[in-house]
């Protein structure tokens, strides 16, 4: 299982790193652990589905 920081969801999605903390909040992008500052964590195949949903869906 490989975890990705929210910086690198945030590139990996083309977003900013605001969003993807919102995602986390909003339960739309589930977060699997946090860091030591407290920043989500997520399981990379999460974020792959999560972009191939989005995309289906017209976008980000």
């Amino acid at each position: 299982m490989s975890l990705m920081s929210v910086d690198e969801v945030a590139e990996f999605l083309g977003v900013q790193a605001i969003r993807v903390e919102r995602l986390a909040r909003e339960n739309l992008l589930v977060t699997s652990d946090k860091d030591e500052q407290g920043k989500p964590l997520f399981k990379k195949e999460d974020v792959e589905r999560y972009k191939l949903l989005a995309e289906r869906l017209g976008g980000l």
